[in-house]
């Protein structure tokens, strides 16, 4: 379920992102899916239906607490949207994902414009004249539970920083946050409307 789920996901945020952005080529368009399908973003919608409390887990999921575990939810997430498809047919499901997606695609298209984080931040740094950001990386923790922490370094300054389970991850809040941070210092360019 969570495969066939996965791609009806994927078809149906893919021509939502087309018919929205016709204009944008795949370099733009690619980003902002993956902004809207990734892990993290599909657990959370996961989280506001409260779709952990209906998985089953075996007793070491449980005790490690999987029905809080981004993979298990997103693939939860995935599966519910398979079982839909076969019970409802596409057009079901298309309003289902797009109803479920809508305030995360809001949200990824106001984060830099369908840009992950690392990219928006190196692109906001080269505006700014501040050269590309940097990332330190620290890990802690036991092999089977490791945490991250990455510090997001423009010009020899930390900005942010961002954990994670992962160091991408880490990475990917540190810039998110360091975005945030520095686009305040961008200058909105004055229209000359002719008046």
């Amino acid at each position: 379920m969570e495969f066939l789920g996965d791609s009806v996901l994927g078809l149906v945020v893919t021509e939502e992102l087309y018919s929205r952005f016709p204009d944008f080529d795949e370099s733009r368009l690619s980003p902002l899916r993956s902004g809207v399908v990734n892990m993290r973003a599909l657990a959370d919608i996961a989280r506001e239906l409260n779709l952990g409390k209906y998985i089953r887990l075996g007793k070491g999921e449980e005790v490690t607490g999987g029905r809080d575990k981004n993979s298990l939810l997103a693939d939860a997430l995935e599966a519910m949207i398979g079982a839909i498809y076969l019970h409802a047919g596409l057009a079901a499901s298309a309003t289902v994902v797009k109803n479920l997606i809508a305030s995360t695609l809001t949200q990824a298209i106001a984060r830099g414009a369908g840009l992950d984080g690392k990219t928006a931040l190196q692109e906001l740094t080269a505006q700014l004249g501040k050269g590309a950001p940097e990332y330190i990386v620290t890990e802690t923790g036991p092999d089977h539970d490791k945490s991250f922490s990455a510090d997001a370094m423009v010009a020899g300054s930390c900005i942010a920083n961002g954990t994670g389970k992962s160091k991408r991850e880490a990475e990917q809040v540190a810039a998110r946050i360091a975005y945030d941070l520095l686009k305040v210092q961008v200058k909105p360019q004055v229209v000359d409307d002719g008046s």
